[in-house]
């Protein structure tokens, strides 16, 4: 019997949901237009001109939020994750509302403050919105309601492993229909369409091992008939992951297993965030630096500033600054002695300015040179890169990104020496959590953190 007469369609195949958000978006992005306008100027009625203006900014709106994708299904994806495609899409069509009104010379038609009025609301009640139906889908979710039926075909040993809660998948929108064990063998794929048919399945997840993955074609066959949907979810618990993702490389189906996220437009994006916030924090510490610079040179001799050889993105060597907090000394070739407490090579001005991180400051120079970013896992010395990258596994990774004034380690108390190997492992776990995980949201959380206590640390000596 064919499979399509046991298929219950969800809501969302049965609704133009997308076209429904697109229009709600519009108007969200309209009325954030008329309540600007009630802000700056105290009334509603808009003119025609500045009704012009809004429907330009529904339009860029609702075409930005097409581009990013934030219009395909919400099911199975995290609201932040979500929240962070929608900003994204904002974040767009601001920065074309804004070369438009340069281009074509409108901007001082328009009350500036009304402009950035009806983006901070348009995003206010877009988030808020989003928020809410986000929560009363998963609340529909979790009582059995609008939830996708799964077959998961997995090996009998792995089942009470590889499975989640049955609450957590329902939260996500779907819910096991049934599970077929595949044992050694291939007599699985013989039930694999009845089973199919029987537990009316929307979907078939076939969460087998890699060694198995023979046995994917053939069940893309034994399920031929069938208009049911078909994933392979691969298990790869064993490797070390790192922004894994599917990709089509060539002509082929890639699933990537260790990439860089620093690509394409999270490229642009991150670089721009060092330049603009870099620009900014450079001339806001640029009197302390000059301070800083009068009281080493007058307190110590030596250089003003400390610069060595530091791994950076793709492996590559560059130069890092740091005001110089040690008397000048020379230490054997190809060895780093790490800062302890009490280390009698620290002056008194540098074991404040250690404590206090000041000593990193003279590093916004090698961001804004590009060398660096101002969030990023910190760069080792060399010697560091040889004798780790042996005992940690997946050390390496790490220079997958460019390295960082402060990071994800760092505002986690993962700062200082590292004297033993947990300490690295520690370190390094956090580093690559950041790369798989990161996002502009990220960077400035991360950089709100070490505003508010990455400036003094304990165990920076």
């Amino acid at each position: 019997m064919p499979h399509s007469l046991n298929y219950t369609p969800t809501f969302a195949e049965r609704y133009p949901v997308a076209l429904a958000t697109a229009l709600v978006d519009a108007g969200i992005a309209i009325l954030a237009a008329y309540l600007a306008f009630f802000l700056r100027f105290d009334k509603f009625d808009l003119s025609s001109f500045y009704l012009m203006g809004a429907i330009t900014w529904a339009s860029l709106v609702v075409s930005a939020l097409f581009i990013v994708g934030a219009y395909g299904s919400w099911r199975g994806q995290s609201f932040l994750r979500q929240v962070a495609r929608v900003g994204g899409g904002w974040l767009l069509a601001a920065a074309v509302l804004s070369m438009l009104s340069f281009f074509l010379k409108t901007s001082t038609s328009y009350s500036r403050l009304w402009a950035v009025y009806t983006v901070l609301i348009t995003i206010g009640i877009g988030t808020s919105l989003r928020l809410l139906v986000f929560l009363a889908l998963r609340q529909a979710r979790r009582a059995g309601r609008n939830l996708k039926q799964i077959l998961a075909v997995l090996p009998t040993e792995a089942r009470g492993q590889i499975l989640p809660s049955t609450l957590s998948l329902r939260a996500q929108g779907y819910a096991i229909a049934s599970i077929l064990e595949c044992d050694e063998g291939a007599d699985w794929l013989r039930t694999l369409p009845e089973q199919a048919d029987a537990s009316k399945a929307h979907e078939v997840w076939l969460m087998l091992p890699l060694s198995e993955g023979g046995h994917i074609q053939s069940a893309v066959y034994a399920l031929r008939h069938h208009v049911v949907s078909i994933r392979f979810l691969p298990q790869l618990n064993d490797l070390p992951l790192l922004n894994h993702q599917v990709s089509r490389i060539a002509g082929f189906y890639s699933i990537d297993l260790s990439m860089t996220p620093m690509d394409g437009v999270a490229r642009i994006l991150k670089r721009t965030e060092d330049l603009v916030l870099g620009s900014l924090i450079f001339l806001l510490i640029l009197p302390v630096c000059i301070a800083i610079a009068l009281a080493i040179k007058l307190t110590s001799p030596g250089p003003i500033l400390f610069k060595q050889y530091r791994t950076g993105i793709n492996g590559q060597r560059f130069k890092v600054y740091k005001f110089r907090s040690m008397i000048v000394h020379k230490e054997s070739s190809g060895t780093v002695t790490q800062a302890k407490l009490g280390d009698p090579r620290i002056t008194k001005l540098g074991a404040f300015l250690r404590r206090t991180s000041l000593d990193e400051l003279p590093q916004f120079f090698n961001v804004l040179q590009g060398r660096m970013s101002i969030v990023g896992p910190r760069p080792h010395a060399l010697a560091h890169n040889e004798y780790y990258k042996d005992l940690v596994e997946s050390y390496m990774q790490r220079h997958q990104v460019k390295p960082g004034i402060t990071g994800w380690a760092q505002v986690n108390g993962l700062r200082g020496e590292t004297d033993t190997l947990e300490k690295m492992k520690a370190r390094v776990e956090h580093d690559l959590w950041y790369i798989d995980n990161w996002s502009l949201w990220l960077d400035f959380k991360i950089i709100l953190l070490t505003t508010f206590k990455g400036f003094r640390n304990p165990n920076a000596y």
